[in-house]
């Protein structure tokens, strides 16, 4: 029995500041948060009125502040953000690879790799996550053992091999193909069997596996297999993301009804009112999530450093230039923005969920007070778990960052937690491996 399935001990936060996450950027002074014995917030209180049951553990927060654990809504476990081998991105490199993942050898590496990176995004003050696009469904098995309390780590939305056109993006590393309906339907069903609780489709094509200039956001799936995609998830009450990368890619997924649009694209105003109202998606409304850390470096960085090829980067620009203007006017149509960064792509450390927030802010328009509520609340709601968690409300689960700095100052304050929180068990001086020089080269785009 390791020492992480020791039962949740009630705690009690003293005397400190916090950044509720709501839009407005909304701060309560000299306030005593008590964690109970099930992990979850019990009371929330100025420190004079609070009254901390003596077997608590009290920890002193004076000068220190505390927020919602911040929720990554596009991660991948599989790999950590180191450059992508452009080899490996090839249809040939993908299967050799897919092979080896899916070996003897494979199998518990792979394991051991998502377990890794699941505890270095709780490490870095992330508390929930969804996965799109696993290579098959050791994500259902660590969510698993997460919420059992067995090991450390965020709580997940797993959504095992995406769903792909056969050769689509994604395919066959960490996709299921398909190319009727009827097949794509059976795709999400065997996802469901496995007890995937998120579902992603690849709508267009992307830039990690380009193979030619113009490929990342040409459509590759129909709006009828995507629907037939869309009707089976929401049957289960199981959200839809759709990586999508052109305005004509958005629309067709939007008009099959996925739920969030992943990446996203210039937008019109049909585009618009079909993010506000979707009749299809499974709330009546989709929302966008941006992804700036997976594209900007690609476009800012100088390609000998990035190693991505030509044709990546010729994609790459048209992409990240509609990504950069679709996520600045749906945040001023006031749609629902969520944030995701596609962790573990190039550049795309698992650590750095905080520097999307700074991008939003320099790229998008939004204020450090909203980007935080994007990255709580929003992306809480965004993903159906707002019941449980993204505020530090009574009753939900004590998920929360305690910060030495203030975020709504220097969202840097996010880089490295002094504490976190998670389903209420607290991970003390948390430390994550840092990559100096992709850090240094992020630190340029993130200027």
């Amino acid at each position: 029995m390791s020492h992480y399935q020791s039962i949740i001990e009630p705690f009690a936060l003293t005397h400190v500041r916090i950044v509720t996450g709501d839009e407005s950027g909304t701060v309560l002074n000299n306030m005593t948060i008590l964690v109970d014995a099930s992990g979850r917030i019990e009371q929330v209180a100025p420190s004079v009125e609070a009254s901390v049951p003596d077997e608590y553990h009290r920890l002193d927060g004076t000068g220190k502040t505390v927020m919602p654990g911040l929720i990554n809504a596009h991660t991948h476990l599989f790999s950590q953000g180191k450059p992508l081998n452009p080899k490996l991105a090839t249809p040939r490199g993908q299967r050799i690879v897919s092979k080896l993942v899916h070996s003897p050898i494979g199998v518990p590496y792979m394991a051991a790799t998502v377990r890794h990176n699941a505890q270095t995004l709780l490490d870095s003050g992330v508390t929930t996550i969804r996965t799109l696009g696993d290579v098959g469904y050791e994500v259902v098995a660590l969510r698993d053992r997460i919420a059992a309390g067995e090991v450390p780590g965020p709580r997940i939305l797993a959504s095992g091999p995406l769903l792909a056109i056969p050769e689509g993006h994604g395919a066959p590393l960490i996709a299921l193909t398909s190319s009727t309906p009827e097949g794509a339907r059976e795709c999400v069903a065997r996802n469901i069997a496995h007890g995937v609780n998120a579902i992603k489709i690849a709508a267009t094509g992307g830039v990690t596996d380009a193979q030619k200039v113009g490929e990342a956001g040409s459509p590759q799936m129909s709006v009828e297999q995507m629907r037939a995609i869309c009707d089976e998830a929401h049957e289960h009450g199981i959200i839809v993301g759709a990586h999508a990368q052109s305005a004509e890619g958005v629309r067709r997924a939007l008009k099959a009804g996925v739920d969030t649009i992943e990446h996203g694209s210039e937008l019109d105003d049909e585009l618009i009112g079909l993010f506000r109202h979707n009749p299809n998606s499974l709330r009546g409304y989709s929302a966008l999530v941006p992804t700036l850390s997976a594209g900007l470096p690609l476009t800012m960085i100088d390609q000998k450093t990035t190693g991505i090829t030509d044709i990546q980067l010729e994609n790459s620009k048209t992409v990240v230039s509609g990504m950069v203007n679709g996520a600045r006017q749906a945040h001023e149509a006031g749609l629902t923005v969520g944030l995701g960064t596609d962790t573990g792509m190039t550049f795309v450390p698992q650590y750095a969920t905080w520097r999307e927030l700074v991008l939003l802010v320099r790229f998008a328009g939004f204020t450090p007070a909203q980007a935080i509520h994007a990255a709580t609340q929003v992306n809480a709601r965004i993903l159906g778990v707002d019941d449980v968690t993204g505020s530090l409300s009574v009753g939900k689960s004590a998920d929360l960052l305690v910060l030495d700095g203030d975020p709504l100052k220097d969202l840097r304050a996010l880089e490295q937690p002094a504490l976190v929180v998670a389903a209420g068990r607290p991970v003390f001086r948390p430390t994550v491996e840092r990559f100096p020089k992709i850090d240094e080269l992020l630190d340029g785009v993130c200027a």
